[in-house]
């Protein structure tokens, strides 16, 4: 038995240098995290508007019988990849028409509003999910997140991460496209 004992921190050790050793891996995509939301309806939430920003807010019912497919991103004012990655979602509702709706999570209003303010608003409807109960039911991992969710209210896609970047632009059109979003011809 102490035999087994003294190999214990040599196992440990390797474990999670494993773990270390995958985390690293330069061909894992950190994008790639499954989701059990895809193919499956959208959860059910109702977020009030943020005070101060010339949007309604938000519900599962918004998600069900549109014209074609949302874009429903998560994002929030203290985050730096929220940012970076807003240009490029403003660019697909200017340029391809895409119906975006925002989650603004965990944020204080005032904050949000401001961010907007500065930025521009691309989003029909915003809602404020300060006390992330929302995202929960999303199961999202952090902010950003960008869902596609069928005209039915099924989610089609998510993206992990900001939409910044060609590959993640096409990625991310790629799928627009796949669900009917967007043209394939378009910009």
């Amino acid at each position: 038995m102490r035999r087994t004992l003294a190999f214990a921190p040599l196992v440990i050790a390797l474990v999670v240098g494993a773990f270390f050793l995958w985390g690293l891996n330069p061909d894992r995509d950190p994008n790639e995290i499954p989701s059990v939301l895809i193919a499956q309806p959208a959860p059910a939430f109702s977020l009030g508007p943020i005070p101060g920003v010339p949007a309604l807010g938000l519900s599962r019912k918004n998600l069900v019988n549109n014209e074609g497919p949302i874009v429903l991103n998560v994002f929030a004012s203290w985050c730096v990849p929220c940012r970076a990655e807003h240009s490029v979602l403003t660019s697909f509702v200017e340029r391809n028409g895409v119906t975006l709706f925002g989650m603004n999570y965990k944020d204080k209003s005032e904050d949000a509003a401001r961010w907007l303010a500065e930025l521009g608003n691309p989003y029909e409807r915003i809602g404020a999910d300060v006390s992330g109960r929302a995202g929960l039911e999303w199961g999202i991992s952090g902010v950003p997140e960008t869902f596609i969710v069928a005209s039915d209210g099924t989610v089609v896609f998510r993206y992990v991460g900001p939409i910044v970047g060609e590959t993640a632009i096409k990625k991310f059109k790629t799928a627009l496209v796949e669900a009917g979003a967007i043209k394939g011809d378009q910009n």
